[in-house]
């Protein structure tokens, strides 16, 4: 049996307090709480109130698609990292672009430079976003 959080994360998508608050989230919160009724998705204080919590994501937004897509390319990318072998033979490059933007982002340069020795250099210099990830991530590393 998958955990809860595992079944959540397939199919749901978590408020991160960065956007405007769902409208799934918005109308939860108007019609139980009296301080967030009549307030906009861009409040503060609904906002604050919206923070970790899970709705459906709407099949008629893109953004909701695209979240809960790259979702699934980050969890894959997860998997990548976690495999024990040290060369990856078979490898979505939609996910590697995934996963190099997320630990961009964080600005966790080491799990660029890590997967980039793990796929073959071939496949990492053709590809123009992935190269310029793992260059940018190498010159990061080298000025700390």
């Amino acid at each position: 049996m998958p955990e809860l959080d595992t079944l959540l994360e397939f199919s749901f998508l978590k408020y991160d307090g960065t956007d405007e608050v769902p409208s799934q989230i918005h109308s939860y919160l108007s019609n139980r709480f009296k301080e967030c009724r009549n307030l906009t998705k861009d409040n503060l204080i609904l906002q604050q109130r919206a923070i970790e919590r899970w709705y459906v994501p709407n099949p008629n937004k893109a953004w909701d698609l695209e979240k809960l897509r790259e979702n699934h390319l980050l969890r894959e990318f997860k998997q990548y990292r976690q495999n024990p072998k040290k060369r990856l033979k078979e490898f979505r490059l939609e996910v590697m672009r995934a996963g190099f933007k997320k630990a961009w982002e964080q600005k966790d340069y080491h799990i660029i430079i890590e997967m980039a020795a793990k796929m073959p250099e071939k496949v990492l210099y053709e590809d123009e976003k992935l190269l310029q990830f793992y260059d940018l991530a190498v010159i990061r590393i080298e000025g700390m």
